[in-house]
Order: structure tokens, then sequence, then C-alpha cells
């Protein structure tokens, strides 16, 4: 449903991810509450305890947002930021985010402090942008969407996570220990603007987010995204090693410099179908969108959705 632009003092709607507990959850309410109250604001704040619930939550404010001319704020990581936008397009209301992740991809890259009160008088003094909405079948992505290694390596994560606490230092290491185990390659069959294409990879991951492709090294890459195109990802590297060795690049913002014709494809595009050949009589392939990883049938369909995401975002 295409979006309209909401009146000047719209009342938002904020879904809250209460995620870490509940003494954090209960301040940054707090934090939210008081913010707008003393800037005279409307709102009505509702806090998703449950994890699975939060699709369900967030398409009944999506509803209410919608009828009031209001605005979906999401309150959350890049996971709670997908799942609320997801409701935002399917309703046709504005849409607003309050990072609250470990690493707040979408947030960074259109400017929303990470600082939960700046955040609040950012989004008061915000206005509407259209973003970019990237597709795998029916599923929406604002940030980027995987096969392979990398959702596994996102579940783990997950895990390891609830294990020692949220820090970038825990995603890491965890990340180098499912790199360590082993994983078996795709054998994949690409189709792009009519092309065939044959590839074989551990992961095959597909950006939607400027910030990320610069940060491992491929200004390019960021630069097809803002140009209204997906930005592909997959290594040739074999082996735990090769792989290791390919994080450390993407860690130091390195990627763009290894050899690309040996060890990494890339590519940007609008509109592909990925057929994944490894899954024998398997017809459900694991993907990660934004963090969160489901089963979709295979093949994929990855493409750049018509209709753009109205965010607000600051100046």
């Amino acid at each position: 449903m295409p979006a309209t632009a909401p009146q000047p003092n719209a009342v938002f709607f904020i879904a809250l991810n209460a995620g870490s507990g509940h003494s954090e959850t209960a301040e940054r309410r707090t934090t939210i509450e008081s913010v707008l109250r003393e800037a005279g604001r409307q709102f009505q704040l509702t806090v998703i305890d449950q994890p699975d619930t939060i699709d369900q939550v967030a398409a009944q404010l999506a509803g209410q947002a919608a009828a009031a001319g209001g605005v979906l704020v999401a309150a959350g990581g890049d996971g709670t930021i997908n799942a609320v936008a997801r409701q935002a397009i399917a309703h046709g209301c504005a849409f607003g985010v309050l990072p609250q992740g470990t690493f707040n991809y979408f947030g960074r890259t259109h400017g929303i402090p990470e600082d939960l009160s700046e955040a609040v008088h950012a989004l008061l003094a915000a206005r509407v942008h259209p973003v970019q909405v990237g597709m795998v079948n029916d599923r929406v992505f604002l940030v980027n969407a995987s096969i392979g290694l990398y959702p596994r390596l996102l579940e783990e994560r997950e895990h390891d996570k609830k294990q020692f606490g949220r820090s970038k230092l825990v995603a890491v290491l965890s990340a180098v220990k499912t790199i360590l185990t082993p994983h078996r390659r795709l054998r994949l069959v690409l189709q792009i603007d009519g092309e065939l294409r044959r590839l074989r990879t551990a992961t095959f991951f597909v950006g939607n987010n400027r910030l990320q492709m610069e940060q491992v090294g491929m200004p390019p890459l960021g630069a097809a995204v803002e140009d209204g195109r997906l930005a592909a990802v997959a290594p040739r590297t074999k082996g735990k090693l090769g792989m290791l060795w390919l994080m450390l690049h993407g860690a130091l913002g390195r990627l763009g410099h290894m050899n690309q014709a040996d060890e990494l494809a890339t590519f940007s595009f609008t509109r592909m179908q990925v057929k994944v050949r490894t899954l024998a009589r398997r017809r459900k392939v694991k993907v990660a969108t934004d963090g969160e990883v489901t089963y979709m049938s295979n093949p994929l369909e990855f493409r750049v959705m018509k209709e753009q995401l109205l965010l607000l975002k600051p100046g």
C-alpha cells in the first residue's frame, strides 16, 4: 500500500521490544515517555514482551497509525525494525526508528542517534524521506539478506549472546567459532536480467545498506545501493582459514582489496532469481533477513521493492 506523509504533530504509535530485560526496558520506556511528554507530543507506547508476538502487535499498531494519520515507530535492533517496517509498508503509514541494537546499521545509515534520548528528540524534528526496500520472496529486508553460512552464524551468535551477554566482542568471537566448525558449500544457479550464472560459495549475501558495504571496504557496492540497486557478495574461497581471512578483511574494511576474480564474487542488480542446487529433495532454504532467520521456498527471488518506506529521519 502506498504510504502517505504524516501531518505535523501526528501521533506516534511506538513498538518497544523488551529484549534485554525488565529493568533496561523500564528505563527505555521512561526515557521515551518523558521526552515526548515534555514536548507535548501525543503517543501510544506498547512494550513487546514476547518475541513471537511482534508481528501481531506491530500490525495492530500499524492499523491504528494508518487510521489516525500517525507514525509507526520501532524501538529496538535491526530485527525489530524490520518486523515493524513490514507492517508500516503493508498499512501505508510513515515509519520512525529508535535504534537499540548491537550494530544498528539501519539507524546509523540514516543519521539517527544511537543514544535513546537523542533519538527521540531527533524523531520529533524529523522529516519524511523515502527509503529503498529489498525483498526476498515475500519478505522485506532493510539491511541485508543471506543464505548459507551467514544465517547459521546469526543463530549461533544469538545463542552465545544469551549465554555471555550482548556485545560486539561476543558477536565477533561467536562468528570465529562458527567459521571454524565444518560447513558445506552451496551450489547456486543465478538468473540476472536473463543471464544465467553458476556459483559455488559458503554463503551468499545481498546488501541493502550503504554503510555496511562501505564498512567492509566496498564503496562501489554502497554507491549501487544508493542508486536503487541491491549488492551481492559471495566468497569463492574454500576452507576455514580462507573464511577467517575473508572475515578479517571485512572487519578491517578491506574486502575491496581482495582478488575478486579468485576469492570474491561481487555485483549489483535490481532483480535476481537464486536456485540452490545443494538442497536435494528439500524445497525450503534457510534465509536470514536483517538478523532474523526463517525458511523460504526455493528458488529465491531477490528484488528492489517498487514502493518505498517513508522514514522520518533527521534533516
